[in-house]
């Protein structure tokens, strides 16, 4: 059953990522040429929404952005529901659902990760028509086979490694490369093994830093002078991740508020405490090998600067595949990549989920089979 559809709206909400331009672009041009709609661009996420600050994306604002990183749109990690409006948190849904009828908006396209369809799917129970599209340089957005800015991040990471090697031959070092990916490896796995890491530490499989030495040490007396760590930021000791799942077991079994309150000031100061781990991993490697350890963190250049040919094409099939949707009156979905294909998926599927990377991959059985430690 097709919608009549005059006017969408467009956002991009959470962190920034390659290809959100791409996509804005896909969803653009087909609603524009295709089907003749007006486009919408709202600035700076759902912030935007609410206070209501948009231009007009016609075919002059799509054109040449393809190629450009970051995104068009600004965005933020505002929530509808919970808003800081003038130093008070408020619930803007109410706000948001009148805008867009005194604007005569019939849909919001929501270009995010895993918080954008937690937020999306509040306003498509508020009655709102929304639909998203996966958007992280993490992977970790569930149900979807891939999401746009991982391709481009993966690049961006192996090259680093790429250039790492170099140094750490010369200065017969442990260079500790740090890859972003708080809960999930992909990133970090992905890099790690296409660009030859020696170590690979993911969030998934928790580490002993003495079996790490002792590959490293191995790798010596085999002759070789130097290795490569790459670790994800998320990544732990068996010792730290056995504190998390102690204290996300109390947070997901906390009946009170109170309970709940607790929990979650537990984990915020087990995540305090993890900030500079890498740092320490590295110390810890240079007094267990006697090896000179350097440290080199990626941080946000992985981010940043051109979609890769991958992220163009993903972004823009999932963009053209979103405007058929809206067409045929699909909302309340996210825009999942299912091989050379594209489906919906309710929001419901999505919110609250992640993608790990299970310990029996393909790609994990590939790095065993290297030989490259992962830190178990």
């Amino acid at each position: 059953m097709t919608t009549k559809i005059r006017r969408i709206g467009i956002l991009t909400a959470g962190g920034d990522s390659p290809g959100l331009n791409a996509a804005i672009r896909g969803v653009g041009k087909a609603a524009l040429g295709h089907y003749g709609w007006e486009v919408i661009g709202f600035r700076d996420g759902f912030r935007g929404l609410v206070e209501n600050r948009r231009i007009n994306l016609d075919r002059a604002a799509l054109s040449g952005i393809l190629t450009i990183g970051g995104t068009i749109l600004g965005t933020s990690r505002d929530k509808p529901h919970r808003m800081v409006i003038d130093g008070e948190t408020k619930d803007m849904t109410g706000v948001i659902r009148r805008n867009l009828a005194k604007d005569g908006i019939d849909c919001v396209v929501c270009l995010g990760g895993g918080g954008t369809a937690k937020s999306a799917l509040r306003l498509h129970r508020a009655g709102i028509p929304v639909i998203t599209l996966p958007k992280t340089i993490d992977n970790d957005v569930a149900m979807t086979d891939a999401t746009f800015g991982y391709a481009t991040a993966v690049d961006i990471a192996t090259d680093a490694i790429d250039r790492l090697h170099s140094t750490a031959h010369s200065h017969h070092r442990i260079i500790v490369a740090e890859i972003m990916g708080h809960r999930a490896g992909w990133l970090t796995l992905g890099a790690g093994l296409a660009g030859g890491a020696d170590v690979i530490l993911i969030p998934e499989i928790p580490y002993d830093v003495e079996k790490i030495a002792k590959a490293i040490g191995g790798r010596s007396k085999q002759g070789k002078t130097f290795s490569i760590v790459a670790v994800a930021e998320g990544a732990m000791s068996r010792d730290d991740a056995a504190l998390y799942r102690i204290a996300e077991k109390k947070l997901s079994r906390a009946k009170s508020l109170d309970d709940k309150i607790d929990a979650k000031r537990e984990i915020a100061a087990l995540d305090a405490r993890h900030q500079g781990n890498t740092l320490r991993l590295a110390g810890k490697l240079e007094e267990l090998t006697h090896l000179e350890s350097r440290v080199t963190i990626l941080g946000y250049v992985q981010r940043g600067g051109t979609p890769s040919a991958a992220d163009r094409i993903l972004a823009t099939r999932l963009g053209t595949a979103c405007a058929d949707l809206i067409h045929a009156g699909t909302f309340g979905v996210m825009v999942a990549a299912r091989g050379d294909h594209t489906e919906p998926v309710p929001l419901e599927n999505v919110a609250g989920k992640r993608k790990s990377v299970p310990r029996d991959h393909s790609w994990i059985e590939s790095a065993r089979r290297l030989g490259t430690c992962l830190g178990d």
